[in-house]
Parts: structure tokens; C-alpha cells; sequence
């Protein structure tokens, strides 16, 4: 079922995107939305920027708009809650566009979880159990920097933010019964956080899966592999793996070849990558070899062993059991992440203490009972 309430108002000139932005800065919400191409590129191409306001859907053209500068006011406007879907890659398109990120920020896959739904609901899900609408998925991996755009692509970018209007509608006063706005509102504060900081550089490698498996001596060549990568990718607008895939960065680390040949013949190693940085890649091996030992980073730690899981267990239950009595998915109270952090700060043994990662309301609606139980459990050598 398609929408027939509202015809978009496309926005492809500067002085119409400042007239509409001065009209929804009056407002006490926008829903938005983004669509881009990211196949190949490091940083994603905006398509088509959505907004709406229950009554009327505007498609802004990010590749007619040169002023960015109202759009930038209304995401950063404290008085307009901006309403988003699952909005992470969102974030990236608004940080690369404008150079600003929406707050405040009300995350209707976020609120969903709050509100006891299914945990990271899609938005077709969700707009069919609040609204019982079906929505085409026909759009969702066209080419948005097409021009024209189609009328279905107009459709459906039409319907995404009248029917986001829609839901931040029914969902917000459930939410503000419920005494539940703060908590969401702390959780999209953080990922906007997130959003503003690209990781450092240097610190990449520790991002790679397998890092864990390698002696300081050849993380020393990893951290120098690893560094370039995103440096570059970053530089040329490439995506990391196009530049160098992730699944060859060990092998090399450990292998540490010093001809063209003996990197061609590594596994996965794309020709391309040979072809066009080849050279480069051998030279940055030699000089990750030649970091001297005192500046060899620390052994990365490895994933807890299966008896850690007894403890996760214990602590993932304190979660669950105030998911029941506060009706919210249990998957939103302690991610794997922080019950894995806390586990790290003691394990085998304890005593234990209360992770950076666990804050907010979190840390002090769940913390003191996690270090109790985390203790007992310790004290106890076994399970609770």
C-alpha cells in the first residue's frame, strides 16, 4: 500500500531549503530520513535527504543544495526533536554532508526496544504493526543519484517520513507514560556522540578480528598496516576493504613478505592491491619490522574462555529480569560488550569492578547488584 496523502515538495534550491528549514525550526519535531550510495566509497553519498512533518513530505537534493547552513541550524536546534529509524548510517550522511548531527535524536527502532517490542525492528516491521501498512521494498537498494529520480523512488522516500510522523506520533506519549523519554533520549545522545569522532588512525588495528592470535613483535607490523589503511581509505574515498581487505592483514603481519611475488601468492590478496600498492604495502611491513621492541604494543586480549560464560550468564539475568519489570526488550539492558567488560575487570578471581563501558542510567539502576553478583560468584569459585 502506497501513500496518496501528500505530494513531495522537492528542495533543490538554497533560498527554499532556508524558508522551509525557518518554518520547521517552529516545529516541535521532524522526521527525517537519508538515502545514499555507499558501495565503494569510504564516506557515504548523500541521494536524497527526507523530511517531514506529518503533514507534508520535502525531498531535499543534496546534489543541487551548495548551503548547508539551515539544515545544519534545524539538526542542531534543542527546541525540534529530530525523528529517525535506525539511524546510525544516517548519522554518518549528515557528519559528511553538513558537518552536524541531529539533537535532540529519537530513534524509533531504539524506542520500539523500549517500548517492549522486538529488538532492532526494522522500520517496514514497525510501520506495519503500529500502522498495518505494507511497504514496497522495491527502492530500498536503487541508485539514488540517479536523475530524475523515479516515481517510485518519489514514493517511497515520500512515505518513509510521513508514516516515521506517524509512528513518533503513537510512540512518544507511551514513552512519556512510561517515564522512559530521559533513558531513550541518554541512549541517542551517546550515539551522536559516537558519530562525531572518527576512530583514530593508529588505533585500528585493534579493530581487527583475528589481532589477539599475534605476538607483539608482529602487532608492531599490523598497527603500521593498519594505520595507512585508514589513512588512505579516508584520503582516496575508498572503502578500507577495496584498498586492502581485512582477512589478509594478519596473514601478512605474520608472514611478512618481502617481494611483489610472495604478496601476490597471499591468500585473498586482491591483484589490484598488488598492482597499486604493492610497493607501498611491502615498505610499510619493513618499517613496522624495524619498530624497536620497547614500542611493540601490548598482546591484545583474548575472548574469554567458555567458563566465563557461567559469569555472563549470572550478570545478563540482572538485565533480564528488570527488562520484565520495566516491559523492554531484554536485549536493550546490558549489550554483550559491557557484561564482557565487567567479566575482563576480575576474571578469574575478582574481585571485580564496574566497567567504563556501563553508564547512564544503566550503571546506577544495575550496577551495584552486577558487582554484588559478579563478587558472590567470584567468592563462590562457581555459579550462583
Amino acid at each position: 500500500m502506497m501513500s496518496t496523502e501528500a505530494q513531495p515538495q522537492i528542495i533543490d534550491q538554497n533560498a527554499v531549503l532556508a524558508e522551509y528549514c525557518q518554518h520547521w525550526l517552529t516545529l516541535p519535531f521532524v522526521a527525517m530520513d537519508t538515502e545514499f550510495v555507499r558501495t565503494e566509497t569510504f564516506f557515504p553519498i548523500a541521494g536524497l535527504i527526507q523530511v517531514g512533518d506529518g503533514q507534508q513530505s520535502c525531498l531535499i537534493d543534496p546534489l543541487a543544495i551548495t548551503d548547508w547552513s539551515p539544515l545544519v541550524a534545524l539538526l542542531e536546534a534543542p527546541g525540534v526533536v529530530k525523528v529517525l529509524h535506525a539511524c546510525s548510517e544516517d548519522l554518518e550522511v549528515f557528519q559528511h554532508l553538513c558537518g552536524a548531527l541531529p539533537a535532540p535524536l529519537f530513534d524509533t527502532q531504539i524506542a520500539a526496544a523500549y517500548l517492549g517490542m522486538d529488538f532492532s525492528m526494522s522500520y517496514s516491521r514497525l510501520v506495519n504493526s503500529l500502522l498495518g501498512i505494507d511497504l514496497p521494498k522495491e527502492e530500498t537498494r536503487s541508485d539514488w543519484l540517479q536523475r530524475p529520480l523515479s516515481p517510485q523512488q518519489l514514493q517511497y522516500a515520500v512515505d518513509d517520513t510521513l508514516y516515521l510522523a506517524r509512528i513518533y506520533a503513537l510512540m512518544a506519549p507511551r514513552l512519556e507514560a512510561a517515564g522512559l523519554v530521559d533513558w531513550l533520549l541518554e541512549d541517542t545522545a551517546e550515539l551522536v556522540a559516537n558519530a562525531r569522532v572518527l576512530p583514530e588512525p593508529e588505533q585500528a588495528y585493534k579493530r581487527i578480528k583475528q589481532a589477539w592470535r599475534l605476538k607483539p613483535a608482529e602487532l608492531a607490523v599490523l598497527q603500521v598496516l593498519c594505520d595507512w589503511r585508514e589513512r588512505a581509505a579516508r584520503q582516496r574515498d575508498v572503502a578500507r576493504n577495496r584498498l586492502l581487505r581485512e582477512s589478509t592483514l594478519c596473514p601478512l603481519a605474520q608472514r611478512q613478505p618481502d617481494t611483489l611475488g610472495q604478496l601476490a601468492r597471499m591468500d585473498d590478496m586482491h591483484p589490484r592491491t598488488v598492482r597499486q600498492d604493492g610497493e607501498t604495502i611491502l615498505g610499510l611491513i619493513s618499517q613496522g619490522r624495524q619498530v624497536p621492541e620497547q614500542q611493540w604494543p601490548q598482546s591484545l586480549p583474548e575472548p574469554l574462555p567458555a567458563d566465563a560464560n557461567r559469569l555472563l550468564k549470572v550478570l545478563r539475568k540482572v538485565g533480564q529480569r528488570q527488562a520484565e519489570r520495566l516491559g523492554m526488550a531484554s536485549e536493550l539492558m546490558l549489550r554483550k560488550k559491557i557484561l564482557e567488560a565487567m567479566v575482563r575487570t576480575g576474571y578469574p578471581c575478582g574481585p571485580y569492578s564496574l566497567p567504563d563501558e556501563l553508564t547512564g542510567w544503566r550503571r546506577e539502576l544495575m550496577g551495584e547488584e552486577l558487582l554484588a553478583l559478579a563478587n558472590q560468584f567470584s567468592s563462590k569459585g562457581e555459579g550462583a
